[in-house]
């Protein structure tokens, strides 16, 4: 008999599964259950985008594409690029099409860090840094951000956590799951901190349209960070495009050439119908996108609104479509709440632990759900709060 616990490599076997996924599983099997869980619109994707990918394989247009992506689809990425965040990239070259973000982040990693080399990751943040930088013999180092500096990473955070080993920081903002943002002089602040040194920035801006107040900045706008800054993007949540697997890296020529060489053996191209409906949705997408914003900011208003009548405080997200609710009130652990609340009132939300250092004592509920479905989350959740008062 096969004895897999030597033939799997004992780092895939330390990477603990995702802490998101057991409250789907656990919600598939009840009748009449409000998922706050999932990060992914409620929108479907705009028909013109959906019609581009129809007459794309009406046309036949179903071959290999090169493999940085359709030259098309990287001229429109590059002129949104310049459109929406005055970042120049230059088609060829600067610019590559992934798989989701998430191949985008795989690839930054692993063409950069070395074994033993350290990648600082803010957290809260998304679960994939972590568990990416440790299958590349790299270490994950944990910088763990406060809610009173509504989860910002401050300059002294990211001194502190760099030491001689340090390759590259990731820069997840705005954030999942805290709804956190960077503006200009935050990242400006890093900077200081980074000029005279080869540590790289893995900015991972899935969530740059979704801003409310002011407009996102990118690292990469700071001139002098430009060169060691790997911006990644995509598709999935500007565009409402989760199912179609269309990403976006952008960065200095030499960095996207050695991706898109592991990318071509890997992955060879993203999806070329999803290509094509990726073109309709960069030049003709931008009004898709205020549209869905200013639905998301009205679910924002009003989930807030909801949190504090509750009495669990919770700051204001300026970024993304998550509320990051404190429910140490409760007297329970995020695990528990989140278990308890599911089993006993069929609303899913994912415990703040899944995300890191930092999250413990907060619950991530996403709100891009129908206002319907909000409210009446809202108020299953008031019951079982009342509950453990």
């Amino acid at each position: 008999m096969m004895d897999y616990s030597k033939v799997l490599t004992q780092r895939i076997q330390n990477v603990p599964p995702s802490g998101i996924r057991k409250y789907f599983d656990l919600l598939d099997s009840m009748e009449g259950g409000i998922s706050l869980g999932i990060g992914e619109p409620d929108f479907p994707t705009p028909w013109h985008i959906r019609n581009a990918g129809i007459q794309s394989l009406e046309k036949g247009f179903t071959k290999y594409t090169p493999n940085a992506g359709l030259s098309d689809l990287r001229k429109a990425i590059s002129e949104y690029m310049k459109r929406r965040f005055d970042l120049e990239y230059a088609p060829m070259g600067q610019i590559l099409v992934t798989v989701g973000g998430s191949e985008g982040l795989d690839l930054a990693l692993r063409c950069i860090v070395e074994a033993g080399d350290e990648v600082i990751v803010p957290t809260p943040s998304f679960v994939c840094y972590g568990p990416l930088t440790t299958m590349t013999h790299g270490v994950p180092v944990l910088v763990e951000t406060k809610a009173e500096n509504d989860f910002r990473l401050t300059a002294d955070e990211l001194r502190a956590a760099i030491t001689p080993k340090t390759k590259a920081v990731v820069l997840p903002f705005p954030n999942n799951p805290t709804g956190g943002i960077m503006g200009k002089e935050d990242m400006q602040a890093l900077a200081q901190v980074l000029r005279g040194t080869n540590i790289m920035v893995i900015a991972d801006e899935i969530y740059a349209e979704l801003t409310y107040g002011q407009k996102h900045f990118s690292f990469a706008n700071i001139p002098d960070m430009y060169e060691r800054t790997i911006v990644v993007n995509g598709f999935s949540k500007a565009y409402s495009m989760t199912g179609w697997r269309m990403g976006i890296v952008c960065g200095p020529k030499e960095i996207i050439g050695a991706m898109t060489k592991l990318h071509q053996y890997g992955i060879m191209s993203a999806p070329t119908t999803s290509q094509y409906a990726a073109i309709e949705a960069m030049r003709n997408g931008d009004e898709d996108i205020e549209h869905m914003r200013e639905e998301y900011d009205s679910r924002r208003r009003f989930m807030l609104d909801g949190f504090h009548k509750l009495g669990l405080e919770c700051f204001e997200p300026k970024g993304a479509f998550y509320m990051f609710p404190c429910i140490r009130s409760t007297g329970l652990t995020s695990e528990q709440f989140c278990e308890q609340l599911i089993r006993e009132e069929k609303v899913a939300v994912i415990p703040g632990s899944a995300f890191g250092p930092g999250g413990e004592g907060f619950v991530r509920a996403c709100y891009a759900a129908s206002m319907q479905n909000l409210a009446e989350a809202l108020r299953r959740i008031e019951r079982f709060v009342s509950r453990h008062k």
